[in-house]
């Protein structure tokens, strides 16, 4: 062994194999190329090693290093097995544990729903323990200005693609609580965004309420949206917050493990 191989606990506890993905996943999560003291620090390894494991993977294609800046950054072969990675997603599969602990702390029906171009469905669902309680139907496409599950997604994607939608599709009342005014739909994603999660008073389904938040993918594309539903008259305000903090926290959870890097939020009391 090395001096530097010597030079750090973190260093002689890892595997080269642990060693070796500690350094691809720094340089991945980074928005941009990297030089060695950089990843030797951010990963805990002395810089020889970091060298060394450094110059393994640009030889073997998962990394690649420009000669003038002394950078790396992901390489070809990286990005196969994630890109093979991305297609083996069932997304409902994933999600389904975090729809479990989401109907177990709140109590009520929690959905998720997918986004399928200008409008999303919902594709599972972990039904409330409660007598009374609410249930929806797989399968169904629903637009993208009703209710809390398709507003999230909206109020998530950029704002050229919600202006798109505003502009060019038809805000076609479901319900008589349905927003059908583009400038209230505009104030709408505003305080979606604010909050970090959309509330749904009756806008889809009369005498139904419901909050929820949009998770990603890996790429940052908005993939659908969380939410927890029931009786109306159970959404009071202040447990609104409460279930709107819990939304959140179960679509950050959901778009982590799609391989997204985004900031969590605070978790639900």
């Amino acid at each position: 062994m090395t001096t530097d191989e010597a030079g750090g606990e973190q260093g002689r506890s890892r595997s080269g194999i642990a060693r070796a993905l500690a350094v691809i996943d720094v340089i991945g999560r980074s928005p941009r190329s990297l030089g060695v003291s950089t990843i030797a620090r951010e990963t805990g390894l002395p810089k020889a090693v970091t060298h060394r494991i450094l110059r393994e993977l640009v030889g073997g294609r998962f990394l690649g290093f420009d000669e003038d800046s002394k950078l790396y950054r992901l390489g070809p072969g990286a990005l196969n097995i994630g890109l093979a990675a991305m297609r083996e997603l069932d997304v409902p599969a994933l999600a389904h544990r975090h729809l479990v602990a989401l109907a177990e702390r709140t109590g009520e029906t929690a959905t998720l729903s997918l986004r399928q171009g200008w409008s999303r469905i919902y594709v599972d669902q972990v039904l409330s323990a409660q007598e009374i309680r609410m249930s929806v139907a797989l399968g169904t496409g629903h637009p993208l200005h009703a209710g809390s599950s398709s507003k999230a997604i909206l109020a998530a994607l950029p704002d050229a693609e919600v202006e798109d939608y505003v502009v060019h599709h038809r805000l076609d009342g479901l319900t008589d609580a349905t927003i059908t005014s583009a400038a209230a739909l505009r104030e709408e994603i505003a305080r979606i965004r604010g909050l970090g999660y959309a509330v749904s008073s009756g806008e889809r389904q009369s005498g139904a309420a419901s909050v929820a938040a949009a998770f990603h993918g890996a790429t940052g594309q908005v993939t659908g949206s969380v939410s927890v539903c029931g009786p109306l008259d159970m959404f009071t305000l202040g447990r609104t917050q409460s279930l709107g903090a819990w939304v959140a926290a179960a679509a950050a959870d959901i778009s982590a493990d799609l391989g997204h890097r985004g900031t969590a939020p605070a978790r639900g009391p």
